[in-house]
């Protein structure tokens, strides 16, 4: 599990494609003091496994769901990435929990400044923008924001100065794809809510041939 606290921005140094799937070689520093084969990190947001490391970079295998739902295809040699290490049990929850696993992808459709602040517009699907609630947390590229506008086209999301400095979110420009998840609570009362419907149509669907099928007559 993560946080959507962005520890420090990588550095696309490989990419190796395959059929369908990728490899990719990423330098970075302060994530790799305590790094191990096998740890989760996540890179723009998708939580990927570690396979190979050394004092300054890390690989991870990409698979073809991934590729399809995200944006990591799109990585190239120098591409900057958004890394974060797996929430340590013993850390602070500073933003909210992301799991990595990516819902779809968004465009920025428009940026604009508000003093010392940045706008960033984003179109999306409607079946990204029904989990997305004005003033809920959201997920982009791996960082933990705020939806301070949401309609049946877009959202919006307003970026502070030190994720300006901290991420590569003010690097983005028009027609630019970032990775999107929304927050795993209203996929879980969807899920719950869709559930209990299914069951009271089951419960209203009772007839006399189900009853002797299942041994009540």
């Amino acid at each position: 599990m993560f946080t959507g606290l962005i520890e420090e921005i990588g550095e696309v140094s490989g990419v190796f494609n395959g059929t369908k799937s990728a490899r990719i070689v990423i330098n970075a520093n302060k994530i790799l003091h305590d790094i191990k084969v096998g740890d989760s990190i996540a890179v723009n947001g998708v939580c990927l496994t570690v396979t190979d490391f050394s004092l300054n970079k890390f690989s991870a295998d990409v698979m073809p769901e991934t590729l399809r739902k995200s944006s990591l295809g799109k990585l190239k040699i120098g591409s900057k990435v958004n890394l974060e290490r797996a929430m340590a049990a013993c850390g602070r929850f500073g933003g909210h929990i992301v799991s990595g696993h990516i819902d779809g992808t968004g465009k920025v459709l428009r940026i604009e400044k508000e003093d010392t602040a940045i706008w960033i517009s984003i179109g999306a699907s409607l079946d990204l923008l029904k989990y997305i609630v004005l003033k809920g947390s959201i997920t982009l590229d791996g960082v933990s924001l705020t939806a301070a506008y949401v309609d049946k086209n877009l959202f919006k999301v307003s970026i502070i100065p030190h994720t300006k400095e901290q991420t590569t979110l003010i690097t983005k420009n028009i027609g630019d794809e970032l990775n999107i998840e929304c927050d795993v609570i209203a996929k879980y009362i969807e899920k719950l809510i869709k559930f209990d419907e299914k069951s009271t149509e089951n419960n209203l669907s009772i007839t006399e041939e189900t009853l002797i099928r299942t041994g009540f007559i």
